[in-house]
Protein backbone atom coordinates (compact mmCIF):
# COMPACT_ATOMS: atom_id res chain seq x y z
CA UNK A 1 0.00 0.00 0.00
CA UNK A 2 2.94 1.98 0.61
CA UNK A 3 4.48 1.95 -2.82
CA UNK A 4 1.06 2.65 -4.34
CA UNK A 5 0.38 5.72 -2.39
CA UNK A 6 3.96 6.40 -2.98
CA UNK A 7 3.04 6.57 -7.09
CA UNK A 8 -0.29 8.43 -6.45
CA UNK A 9 1.59 11.49 -5.29
CA UNK A 10 4.34 11.35 -7.87
CA UNK A 11 1.45 11.37 -10.39
CA UNK A 12 -0.39 14.46 -8.84
CA UNK A 13 3.20 16.58 -8.31
CA UNK A 14 3.69 15.91 -12.15
CA UNK A 15 -0.24 17.00 -13.17
CA UNK A 16 0.06 19.84 -10.02
CA UNK A 17 3.19 21.26 -11.36
CA UNK A 18 1.92 21.15 -15.18
CA UNK A 19 -1.36 23.64 -14.09
CA UNK A 20 1.01 25.40 -11.35
CA UNK A 21 3.26 26.31 -14.08
CA UNK A 22 0.70 27.33 -16.65
CA UNK A 23 -1.29 29.24 -14.51
CA UNK A 24 1.51 31.18 -12.95
CA UNK A 25 2.80 31.92 -16.48
CA UNK A 26 -0.51 33.74 -17.70
CA UNK A 27 -0.63 35.95 -14.49
CA UNK A 28 2.40 36.69 -15.15
CA UNK A 29 1.56 38.11 -18.68
CA UNK A 30 -1.38 39.64 -17.59
CA UNK A 31 0.18 41.37 -14.89
CA UNK A 32 3.16 42.59 -16.86
CA UNK A 33 5.51 40.78 -14.16
CA UNK A 34 8.41 39.52 -15.32
CA UNK A 35 8.29 35.75 -14.84
CA UNK A 36 11.12 35.51 -12.80
CA UNK A 37 9.09 37.83 -10.21
CA UNK A 38 6.65 35.09 -10.40
CA UNK A 39 9.23 32.31 -9.88
CA UNK A 40 10.69 34.53 -6.67
CA UNK A 41 7.41 34.66 -4.92
CA UNK A 42 4.36 32.91 -6.04
CA UNK A 43 5.67 29.81 -7.51
CA UNK A 44 8.51 29.83 -4.63
CA UNK A 45 6.12 30.12 -1.58
CA UNK A 46 3.50 27.25 -3.52
CA UNK A 47 6.50 24.91 -3.85
CA UNK A 48 8.51 24.82 -0.60
CA UNK A 49 4.90 24.67 1.30
CA UNK A 50 6.00 20.80 2.15
CA UNK A 51 9.28 22.18 3.68
CA UNK A 52 7.72 24.65 5.42
CA UNK A 53 4.55 21.89 6.70
CA UNK A 54 7.28 19.22 7.64
CA UNK A 55 9.83 21.63 9.29
CA UNK A 56 7.04 23.36 11.40
CA UNK A 57 5.46 19.54 12.18
CA UNK A 58 8.85 18.39 13.56
CA UNK A 59 9.92 21.42 15.01
CA UNK A 60 6.52 22.05 17.29
CA UNK A 61 6.87 17.82 17.87
CA UNK A 62 10.61 18.10 18.87
CA UNK A 63 12.03 16.91 16.33
CA UNK A 64 14.57 19.05 15.55
CA UNK A 65 17.17 17.41 13.84
CA UNK A 66 14.21 16.72 10.85
CA UNK A 67 13.45 20.39 11.22
CA UNK A 68 16.67 21.89 9.91
CA UNK A 69 18.12 19.03 8.16
CA UNK A 70 14.82 19.14 6.03
CA UNK A 71 15.76 22.82 4.92
CA UNK A 72 19.07 22.52 4.65
CA UNK A 73 18.97 19.71 2.58
CA UNK A 74 16.40 20.98 0.54
CA UNK A 75 17.96 23.81 -0.30
CA UNK A 76 21.14 21.56 -1.82
CA UNK A 77 19.04 19.67 -3.72
CA UNK A 78 17.15 22.77 -4.82
CA UNK A 79 20.28 24.57 -5.95
CA UNK A 80 22.68 22.02 -6.77
CA UNK A 81 20.61 19.06 -8.55
CA UNK A 82 17.52 20.87 -10.00
CA UNK A 83 19.67 23.97 -11.09
CA UNK A 84 21.96 20.83 -12.83
CA UNK A 85 18.69 18.86 -14.65
CA UNK A 86 17.43 22.17 -15.90
CA UNK A 87 20.63 23.12 -17.44
CA UNK A 88 20.69 19.93 -19.06
CA UNK A 89 17.37 19.61 -20.48
CA UNK A 90 17.60 23.47 -21.62
CA UNK A 91 20.81 25.90 -21.16
CA UNK A 92 19.59 29.01 -20.11
CA UNK A 93 20.75 32.60 -20.11
CA UNK A 94 21.17 33.88 -15.94
CA UNK A 95 18.32 36.52 -15.24
CA UNK A 96 20.55 39.56 -14.11
CA UNK A 97 18.28 40.20 -11.65
CA UNK A 98 18.79 37.16 -9.93
CA UNK A 99 22.58 37.68 -10.14
CA UNK A 100 22.50 41.03 -8.91
CA UNK A 101 20.13 40.94 -5.99
CA UNK A 102 18.56 37.59 -5.38
CA UNK A 103 21.35 34.83 -5.60
CA UNK A 104 24.06 36.73 -3.17
CA UNK A 105 20.61 37.41 -0.74
CA UNK A 106 20.32 33.42 -0.85
CA UNK A 107 24.25 33.32 0.21
CA UNK A 108 23.49 35.68 2.84
CA UNK A 109 20.65 33.63 3.72
CA UNK A 110 22.82 30.71 4.41
CA UNK A 111 25.89 32.44 6.34
CA UNK A 112 23.21 34.19 8.71
CA UNK A 113 22.41 30.95 9.32
CA UNK A 114 25.66 29.66 10.06
CA UNK A 115 26.31 32.08 12.46
CA UNK A 116 22.73 31.95 13.90
CA UNK A 117 23.40 27.93 14.86
CA UNK A 118 27.22 29.17 16.26
CA UNK A 119 26.14 28.12 19.40
CA UNK A 120 24.12 24.90 18.70
CA UNK A 121 20.72 26.54 18.37
CA UNK A 122 18.42 28.57 16.77
CA UNK A 123 16.37 30.74 19.17
CA UNK A 124 13.22 32.75 19.12
CA UNK A 125 14.82 36.22 18.42
CA UNK A 126 17.07 34.51 15.74
CA UNK A 127 13.67 33.47 13.98
CA UNK A 128 11.73 36.56 14.42
CA UNK A 129 14.99 38.47 12.34
CA UNK A 130 15.04 36.07 9.87
CA UNK A 131 10.93 36.69 9.39
CA UNK A 132 11.70 40.37 9.19
CA UNK A 133 14.63 39.70 6.88
CA UNK A 134 11.52 37.74 4.70
CA UNK A 135 9.54 40.41 4.91
CA UNK A 136 11.91 42.70 3.44
CA UNK A 137 13.01 40.54 0.71
CA UNK A 138 9.21 40.52 -0.64
CA UNK A 139 8.92 44.07 -0.68
CA UNK A 140 11.94 44.57 -2.46
CA UNK A 141 11.12 42.07 -4.93
CA UNK A 142 7.91 43.53 -5.44
CA UNK A 143 8.47 46.85 -6.14
CA UNK A 144 11.07 45.45 -8.45
CA UNK A 145 8.30 44.49 -9.75
CA UNK A 146 6.45 47.62 -10.14
CA UNK A 147 9.22 49.32 -11.40
CA UNK A 148 10.39 47.28 -14.47
CA UNK A 149 6.76 46.01 -16.01
CA UNK A 150 7.15 43.97 -19.38
CA UNK A 151 5.38 44.65 -22.31
CA UNK A 152 3.38 41.99 -23.68
CA UNK A 153 1.35 41.33 -26.59
CA UNK A 154 -2.41 40.76 -26.32
CA UNK A 155 -2.49 37.07 -28.26
CA UNK A 156 0.13 35.65 -25.52
CA UNK A 157 -2.62 35.49 -22.73
CA UNK A 158 -3.44 32.33 -23.24
CA UNK A 159 -5.25 31.87 -20.20
CA UNK A 160 -7.96 34.10 -18.51
CA UNK A 161 -7.15 35.60 -15.48
CA UNK A 162 -10.00 33.47 -13.13
CA UNK A 163 -8.73 30.11 -15.17
CA UNK A 164 -5.43 30.44 -14.32
CA UNK A 165 -6.00 31.58 -10.77
CA UNK A 166 -8.31 28.11 -10.71
CA UNK A 167 -5.43 26.61 -12.76
CA UNK A 168 -2.90 27.85 -9.89
CA UNK A 169 -4.96 27.15 -6.95
CA UNK A 170 -5.66 23.57 -8.40
CA UNK A 171 -1.62 22.69 -9.52
CA UNK A 172 -1.16 24.00 -5.56
CA UNK A 173 -3.32 21.57 -4.17
CA UNK A 174 -1.95 18.46 -6.45
CA UNK A 175 1.72 19.46 -5.25
CA UNK A 176 1.06 19.70 -1.57
CA UNK A 177 -0.83 16.68 -1.48
CA UNK A 178 1.35 14.48 -3.48
CA UNK A 179 4.21 15.85 -2.15
CA UNK A 180 2.58 14.68 1.50
CA UNK A 181 2.09 11.15 0.18
CA UNK A 182 5.40 10.96 -1.11
CA UNK A 183 7.02 12.04 1.93
CA UNK A 184 5.04 10.40 4.30
CA UNK A 185 5.25 7.00 2.51
CA UNK A 186 9.20 7.68 1.45
CA UNK A 187 9.69 8.04 5.29
CA UNK A 188 7.54 5.04 6.18
CA UNK A 189 9.93 2.78 4.04
CA UNK A 190 12.99 4.36 4.82
CA UNK A 191 12.19 3.74 9.04
CA UNK A 192 11.84 0.08 7.59
CA UNK A 193 15.24 -0.04 6.78
CA UNK A 194 16.38 1.89 10.25
CA UNK A 195 17.61 4.83 8.75
CA UNK A 196 18.49 7.95 11.74
CA UNK A 197 16.10 10.79 11.66
CA UNK A 198 19.13 13.25 10.43
CA UNK A 199 19.37 11.05 7.10
CA UNK A 200 15.95 10.84 6.33
CA UNK A 201 15.90 14.51 6.75
CA UNK A 202 18.92 14.84 4.50
CA UNK A 203 17.81 12.62 1.48
CA UNK A 204 14.18 10.92 1.43
CA UNK A 205 12.35 14.03 3.29
CA UNK A 206 14.46 16.51 1.78
CA UNK A 207 13.94 15.39 -1.60
CA UNK A 208 10.49 14.47 -0.93
CA UNK A 209 9.76 17.77 -0.36
CA UNK A 210 11.60 19.49 -3.05
CA UNK A 211 10.02 17.22 -5.81
CA UNK A 212 7.78 20.63 -6.20
CA UNK A 213 10.32 22.49 -7.06
CA UNK A 214 11.98 19.96 -9.06
CA UNK A 215 8.86 18.93 -11.11
CA UNK A 216 7.54 22.65 -11.35
CA UNK A 217 11.25 23.75 -12.55
CA UNK A 218 11.56 21.05 -15.03
CA UNK A 219 8.17 22.11 -16.62
CA UNK A 220 8.74 24.85 -16.98
CA UNK A 221 12.16 25.08 -18.48
CA UNK A 222 10.32 22.33 -21.05
CA UNK A 223 8.36 25.07 -21.38
CA UNK A 224 11.28 27.67 -22.27
CA UNK A 225 10.68 29.32 -19.18
CA UNK A 226 13.91 29.67 -18.09
CA UNK A 227 13.47 32.86 -15.64
CA UNK A 228 10.49 30.96 -14.02
CA UNK A 229 12.49 27.82 -13.18
CA UNK A 230 15.49 29.30 -11.39
CA UNK A 231 13.68 31.84 -10.23
CA UNK A 232 11.58 29.29 -8.38
CA UNK A 233 14.95 27.57 -7.02
CA UNK A 234 16.77 30.23 -5.72
CA UNK A 235 13.32 31.94 -4.02
CA UNK A 236 12.64 28.55 -2.59
CA UNK A 237 15.91 28.41 -0.75
CA UNK A 238 15.17 32.15 0.66
CA UNK A 239 12.11 31.31 1.58
CA UNK A 240 13.31 28.21 2.92
CA UNK A 241 15.50 29.73 5.39
CA UNK A 242 13.90 33.28 5.94
CA UNK A 243 10.40 32.10 6.77
CA UNK A 244 10.22 28.33 7.42
CA UNK A 245 13.13 28.28 9.74
CA UNK A 246 12.36 31.82 10.96
CA UNK A 247 8.42 30.44 12.14
CA UNK A 248 9.27 27.01 12.81
CA UNK A 249 12.33 28.66 15.63
CA UNK A 250 9.86 31.58 16.34
CA UNK A 251 7.43 28.75 17.75
CA UNK A 252 10.16 26.53 19.13
CA UNK A 253 13.13 27.14 19.60
CA UNK A 254 15.52 24.56 17.03
CA UNK A 255 18.42 22.58 18.28
CA UNK A 256 21.14 22.10 16.13
CA UNK A 257 23.75 19.07 15.98
CA UNK A 258 27.23 19.94 15.27
CA UNK A 259 26.94 18.10 11.63
CA UNK A 260 24.37 20.15 10.60
CA UNK A 261 27.68 23.90 10.66
CA UNK A 262 29.23 20.98 8.08
CA UNK A 263 26.10 20.84 5.89
CA UNK A 264 25.47 24.40 5.96
CA UNK A 265 29.24 25.49 4.95
CA UNK A 266 28.57 22.65 1.94
CA UNK A 267 25.45 24.40 1.09
CA UNK A 268 27.07 27.93 1.44
CA UNK A 269 30.12 26.71 -0.65
CA UNK A 270 28.16 25.01 -3.05
CA UNK A 271 26.24 28.45 -3.53
CA UNK A 272 28.70 30.29 -4.25
CA UNK A 273 30.47 28.10 -6.68
CA UNK A 274 27.60 28.23 -8.85
CA UNK A 275 27.10 31.86 -8.42
CA UNK A 276 30.80 32.71 -9.25
CA UNK A 277 30.31 30.34 -12.18
CA UNK A 278 27.09 32.40 -13.45
CA UNK A 279 28.74 35.81 -12.61
CA UNK A 280 31.83 34.63 -15.55
CA UNK A 281 29.49 33.02 -18.27
CA UNK A 282 25.89 34.52 -17.94
CA UNK A 283 24.42 31.08 -18.53
CA UNK A 284 23.91 27.65 -17.68
CA UNK A 285 25.19 24.72 -20.18
CA UNK A 286 24.95 21.76 -20.37
CA UNK A 287 28.27 20.83 -18.83
CA UNK A 288 27.61 23.45 -15.30
CA UNK A 289 25.08 21.19 -15.29
CA UNK A 290 26.33 17.89 -15.45
CA UNK A 291 28.69 19.03 -12.87
CA UNK A 292 26.60 20.27 -10.38
CA UNK A 293 24.32 16.69 -10.50
CA UNK A 294 27.85 14.46 -10.26
CA UNK A 295 28.22 17.00 -6.69
CA UNK A 296 25.16 15.87 -5.73
CA UNK A 297 25.27 12.42 -6.07
CA UNK A 298 29.41 13.22 -4.37
CA UNK A 299 27.67 14.65 -1.46
CA UNK A 300 24.60 12.01 -1.04
CA UNK A 301 27.39 9.50 -1.04
CA UNK A 302 28.75 11.15 1.77
CA UNK A 303 26.33 11.84 3.89
CA UNK A 304 25.30 8.25 3.79
CA UNK A 305 28.77 6.93 4.87
CA UNK A 306 29.62 9.27 7.57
Amino acid sequence: MMYLLLIVGFFLLIKGADYFVEGSSAIAKLLKVPPVVIGLTIVAMGTSAPEAAVSITAGLAGSNDLALSNVIGSNIFNLVLIVGICALIRPFIIDKAIMQRDFPIAILGSVLLLFFIRDSHLSRIEGIVLLCLMALYLVMTVISAIRNPIDIDIQDRYLPMHTSLMYIGLGLAAIIFGGDLVVDNACRIAAAFGLSETLIGLTIVAIGTSLPELVTSITASRKGESGLALGNVVGSNIFNIMFILGLSSTVHPIAAEPVAFMDILILIAMTTVIYVFCRIRSQMGRLMGSLCVAAYVIYSVYIIIR
